[in-house]
């Protein structure tokens, strides 16, 4: 992990996905940057350093409350299941083995003091994540009262971290938030066929 002023050439000349809450993305190829902005969100960084693939995910609260889980299942606005989906992916397009994978973890800022610190709930939850399924981190930026823009490489496992001034913590703020108070959309289905 960097933290710098100045953008390191890796970074530019390459092909950006912006990785959103709930959002997961693995790649192997060395043009490809993951990037996302983190207000009490968090994102976790996957690497298997043998196969030289990764990934990053993006989730907004730890866990759903018991009404929300019922009524929409598994969701990767969630730490379990964001944590789940990513590891699985790198894992797939990898070795297969857990042994080879290089974990990072960064964002759960509280970035209003006006509200409850979700930001150290996903940290707690992601920390205590990786250390029940026996994953050791390896680097973390995660807390701090900023937002922060995460760059990372897949191929090479290097990030690049910006912390962000407050204007645009507020704004990331408004977003989450607008986010967190969205409902999941349900698909309506209607080709049953009932005999």
């Amino acid at each position: 992990m960097q933290l710098a002023r100045k953008l390191p050439d890796e970074f530019n000349r390459v092909d950006v996905i912006n990785v959103h809450q709930g959002d997961c993305h693995v790649s192997s190829d060395p043009e490809v940057t993951l990037s996302t902005v983190l207000g009490s969100c968090v994102s976790a960084c996957v690497r298997d350093i043998m196969a030289r693939v990764g990934g990053m995910n993006h989730f907004l609260l730890a866990e759903q409350s018991g009404s929300s889980a019922e009524r929409f299942g598994a969701s990767a606005r969630y730490g379990a299941f964001a944590m789940e989906e990513l590891i699985n992916k790198v894992l797939s397009a990898g070795t297969g083995s857990k042994h080879n994978l290089e974990i990072k973890v960064f964002g759960g800022g509280n970035i209003n003091s006006s509200l409850t610190d979700v930001g150290a709930e996903n940290s707690k939850f992601v920390r205590n994540f990786l250390q029940r399924e026996g994953y050791q981190i390896v680097s973390e930026d995660l807390g701090g009262g900023y937002a922060r823009r995460v760059l990372f490489k897949p191929l090479s496992g290097r990030v690049f971290i910006k912390r962000l001034d407050s204007m645009t913590g507020q704004s990331v703020v408004r977003e989450e938030l607008a986010i967190a108070r969205r409902k999941p959309e349900v698909a309506p289905v209607d080709d049953i066929e009932l005999f």
